[in-house]
């Protein structure tokens, strides 16, 4: 059974303290995906660095175990830097064709870390990724890129509004998640907080979107919206219902209604 297939049919744990040991130890070493957040969060990155590329200068090695005493983004970025550093694109091309989920992470980060890009490029290089099987590369995806969407947001919403009506439900996702006003692990993006008017090109074309994974994105979108225009985002919802009656449109609205009084 590969890496893919024994994620997708493992249980997983809830709970770092409830990861078996040799569970944890296949983690670290990149024979195994994580089936949950907890398993993803758990998983001692400096050790599986060492036995993805063992053949990197051991002070490479010792900054990586340095960087594992920071917060879960730190880490992912600051291997992801050392990565590019000493490897170059080979090295993105070899996370991204790994089994771990968390070594194609990292691949995700170095696209973020990949200077020269223009947003166009970097979309690019990022689709693969964020069309990946294993939820934890998807959420990796966007949040490598979320500085560079922030720095440039006209242009990506331009961009992005072109992934609404991409086949996979995952770029649709990818599409609305990357410009959520307070994303989660995230800085926020204060222009869509102030005015989340300016995403309708993304927002409008998901409103009805057949996926509840999309649903999901936009309904939280809208609830982040909320927490700083609620009457905007009531306002939206009561004109979407009455453009599109449809049951996706009804279950969107509802999730985003769930905190405005």
């Amino acid at each position: 059974m590969n890496a893919a297939n024994a994620a997708a049919t493992r249980k997983g744990a809830s709970r770092a303290a409830d990861i078996a040991p040799d569970v944890l130890a296949a983690l670290s070493r990149g024979e195994l995906q994580s089936a949950t957040l907890a398993e993803c969060l758990a998983v001692d990155q400096a050790r599986l660095l060492g036995a993805v590329f063992p053949a990197l200068p051991p002070p490479l090695h010792e900054a990586a175990g340095m960087a594992c005493r920071q917060g879960i983004l730190q880490r992912m970025r600051c291997i992801a830097d050392l990565l590019w550093a000493e490897l170059g694109g080979a090295g993105i091309d070899t996370c991204a064709r790994h089994g771990s989920d968390t070594v194609r992470g990292w691949s995700c980060f170095m696209i973020g870390a990949q200077p020269g890009l223009d947003l166009d490029a970097r979309l690019d290089a990022i689709r693969q990724l964020a069309d990946d099987p294993h939820f934890g590369v998807r959420e990796w995806a966007w949040l490598a890129l979320r500085p560079h969407l922030a720095a440039a947001l006209p242009a990506a919403i331009e961009r992005l509004a072109g992934w609404t009506s991409l086949p996979s439900e995952r770029l649709r996702r990818f599409a609305c998640e990357a410009l959520r006003p307070r994303g989660v692990w995230c800085a926020h993006l204060a222009p869509l907080k102030k005015d989340p008017a300016m995403a309708l090109p993304v927002l409008s074309p998901l409103r009805a979107d057949p996926s509840g994974y999309v649903q999901d994105s936009v309904a939280n979108w809208l609830n982040d919206a909320a927490k700083d225009q609620p009457r905007w985002v009531s306002a939206l919802c009561e004109q979407w219902s009455a453009q599109s009656p449809a049951q996706a449109t009804a279950r969107i609205c509802k999730r985003a209604l769930r905190n405005v009084k």
